[in-house]
């Protein structure tokens, strides 16, 4: 007979078994919103969700049913997570920032049985409460959450299945039409975790401290609390994103890996110079949603701090690229070292990409040619949560991520925009985020969204909306010189407009439709 190797599912429970086993003493830490501080460890946690997985099988809940969250980082939500997939279910984390009416139709549509929410966003399960069609069981983490757990048997047995049953469900921002649900499987999310935690990647061991401020309920917290889990990593949760916050656990709490949005960094930045504060021990920051500025990165790797950007989707669970330091970055100068982390990195294994052109046909990857970025991989969507259209891919399992990109010779991933973001003038692309990006760069400029609009001529010109920051009054000529060193003539917007503030999604990003529906209209100087 020949041999062979053992069928060993890879499903998540066994990821906390071993965090438990193994590491079980290593600490987990809770800044919880009302400024106290909960201290626990591996073996804590997962003893609890096991609790939670016996009580809420006792309260009916069979394999496949959907556990729904509205709560921020703490540990109450890490255990949900825990309980809710060892009891065979899926976690379905539900972004609190969207608007009621698309947290009423998410909830309807994933069919969520069970809800636990974190008190700050009780006014918001009040408001909906009577429109939600599946839900039985509305649980408040700072109320009854405890209780629960603790009617829970600690010697429950994990609810076991196969590696391919569905984990945990997330929905998209929903910018256009309806959010689009995305069901991660237990094997999809084990190897996301054992990819991201890779030195290439986030780079975590025993000797990590995690601090994700990405939320819990935007993709999983980029997968950072099952790759802390699966290296035996301190983790570090605050329910408060405030950068006084956050500072003082990364240099507390001895956090040497962290990750969130750019305005998070440039927000802990003006926190440390102005209380002459530093960031201890952090080693690593990983940043995504929108584009660093150049003197952000700079500042960070002045300071010894690995700085670089990653690109993902909720449909790719989310890490598709990351930024990996090249051999030659030692013998790179600080602009070539900035231009390379301003781009969004390298696929790591379990992902390939592609560009192709309006007909579907694959582009080279020389750095120049710009076209529709494609995905598929181990971890990227094949099909939508109950979307009657059928598959989400081709029939080579390629996903269009909407995006506009430039692949170059060694991999390096580029964008350039959104496809729907694209301002096509005369026959040319216009990146809108490489405009935003240099407007942002200039003294005085808070914000910056470049849309498209109507142009009798050229089809459409750019239309730059600028928010200046508190107290500056940079004026269209100032920036326009600024911008007039930095991008094409042609590139140059027809009109620069200074307003209070910019609209975005439920996860922070601009939010370019209702843009374009307020300036379709707009007339543009001289037309």
């Amino acid at each position: 007979m020949l041999g062979s190797m053992q069928d060993w599912p890879l499903r998540l429970t066994r990821l906390f078994d071993y965090a438990a086993r193994e590491h079980g003493r290593r600490e987990i830490v809770s800044h919880q919103a009302d400024g106290t501080t909960v201290r626990t460890d591996w073996a804590g946690v997962v003893s609890d969700g096991r609790r939670l997985a016996g009580a809420l099988t006792g309260m009916g809940i069979r394999p496949g049913d959907r556990v729904a969250t509205l709560a921020m980082n703490h540990v109450r939500h890490l255990v949900s997570w825990i309980g809710a997939i060892g009891a065979g279910a899926v976690i379905h984390t539900i972004n609190p920032r969207l608007f009621d009416d698309q947290i009423v139709y998410i909830v309807n549509h994933a069919g969520d049985r069970v809800l636990i929410h974190d008190a700050a966003f009780a006014p918001i399960v009040a408001r909906i409460r009577d429109r939600l069609e599946t839900v039985e069981h509305i649980i408040g983490f700072e109320e009854s959450f405890d209780a629960l757990v603790e009617s829970g048997n600690s010697a429950f047995s994990w609810v076991e299945g196969d590696e391919r049953d569905p984990a945990m469900l997330c929905y998209t921002s929903g910018t256009t039409g309806n959010p689009k649900g995305v069901l991660y499987d237990h094997r999809s999310q084990l190897l996301h975790m054992m990819t991201i935690a890779q030195p290439n990647l986030f780079g975590f061991s025993s000797l990590s401290v995690a601090l994700p401020v990405t939320p819990m309920f935007h993709a999983g917290a980029w997968g950072v609390p099952f790759a802390a889990a699966g290296s035996g990593s301190k983790l570090v949760l605050s329910a408060v994103n405030d950068a006084p916050v956050l500072c003082k656990l990364i240099s507390e709490e001895g956090v040497t890996f962290s990750c969130g949005v750019p305005t998070v960094w440039l927000a802990a930045l003006q926190h440390v110079d102005a209380t002459g504060g530093d960031f201890g021990m952090l080693k690593a920051i990983a940043t995504g949603g929108s584009a660093a500025p150049r003197a952000m990165i700079e500042r960070f790797l002045a300071m010894g701090i690995e700085f670089g950007h990653l690109w993902g989707m909720t449909e790719m669970s989310p890490v598709g690229t990351v930024c990996a330091y090249p051999p030659e970055w030692e013998e790179m100068d600080l602009e070539a070292r900035i231009d390379l982390i301003r781009c969004q990195g390298k696929a790591p294994f379990g992902v390939e990409l592609r560009i192709v052109d309006e007909e579907g046909r694959a582009l080279p990857r020389d750095g120049k040619s710009a076209g529709q970025l494609q995905a598929r991989g181990a971890w990227t969507v094949d099909t939508y949560y109950r979307d009657e259209r059928g598959p989400a891919v081709d029939a080579d399992g390629w996903f269009d991520t909407g995006d506009i990109a430039v692949l170059h010779p060694d991999g390096v991933l580029q964008l350039t925009d959104r496809a729907k973001d694209v301002i096509k003038s005369g026959g040319e692309w216009i990146s809108s985020v490489e405009l935003e990006n240099a407007a942002v760069g200039c003294p005085g400029v808070a914000e910056a969204a470049a849309i498209g609009v109507p142009h009798p001529k050229w089809d459409e010109r750019p239309l730059l909306l600028v928010v200046r920051k508190p107290g500056d009054d940079v004026c269209a000529a100032k920036l326009r010189d600024f911008l007039g060193a930095r991008v094409a003539k042609w590139w140059l917007p027809d009109e620069i407009l200074f307003v209070e503030s910019l609209p975005h999604t439920g996860t922070g990003k601009l939010l370019k439709t209702a843009l374009r529906e307020q300036y379709r209209n707009y007339k543009l100087p001289g037309c």
